[in-house]
């Protein structure tokens, strides 16, 4: 299980709501994230444990509480819906701001995500005892000329979605990637995913600027 916490639910949960009453009304909207709130709650008693200090664990607490309102809607909230919900959701304008810190166009913001994801694996290799379920980290600075390159064999975003047959919502939280790394005005480039049948989950970050990256 990993611990609750209430931060994540405090700042993304008023943005969803936002979006469902625009899209469904305040009745739905308020009566969805009223029965989501302890079902995200059962959620997270019921993934693996990370650890609650993983740096990647915020994947995992943002994630569920998507999974969480489309089981509280029970049907009415389309997969295709949660998506729009999503974009919703991340274009929340203090969000926007993450771009005025880290640019991909700039060799400083490649800079900044390698080094975000070589202390995230480090944090992992300092607590050997969460290895087995945490995302594992891939690193091959030599497969391209541009921008940063990673890849996960192991996600546990998807072995939860698996075991609580949630797979058709998981490509809608893959799908995030791409929105976040337009927030840091970067292109995001990816040949397959495990939620998608793939072997690996890749990362290939270069800046939203650059012409025909290598």
């Amino acid at each position: 299980m990993l611990k609750y916490t209430g931060k994540y639910w405090a700042v993304l949960a008023p943005q969803i709501k936002k979006s469902l009453r625009k899209h469904y009304g305040k009745e739905f909207a308020d009566a969805v994230m009223q029965a989501a709130k302890p079902l995200y709650r059962e959620m997270l008693n019921r993934a693996d444990d990370v650890g609650a200090k993983n740096p990647m664990a915020s994947n995992i607490y943002m994630c569920f509480i998507f999974f969480a309102v489309y089981r509280a809607a029970e049907g009415r909230i389309t997969v295709k819906a949660l998506r729009t919900i999503a974009r919703d959701a991340i274009s929340w304008k203090p969000l926007k701001l993450m771009g005025l810190f880290m640019n991909a166009n700039k060799p400083s913001g490649i800079r900044s995500i390698r080094n975000m994801m070589l202390k995230n694996a480090e944090w992992l290799k300092k607590h050997p005892q969460y290895r087995a379920v945490s995302w594992d980290f891939n690193f091959d600075e030599t497969k391209h000329k541009d921008g940063y390159y990673y890849h996960f064999t192991q996600c546990p975003l998807n072995n939860f979605a698996r075991r609580e047959g949630l797979l058709e919502v998981l490509p809608v939280m893959c799908d995030m990637d791409f929105l976040t790394a337009g927030l840091m005005h970067a292109t995001l480039h990816r040949e397959q995913t495990l939620a998608g049948g793939g072997k690996i989950c890749d990362y290939w970050y270069y800046g939203d600027r650059t012409q025909h990256p290598e």
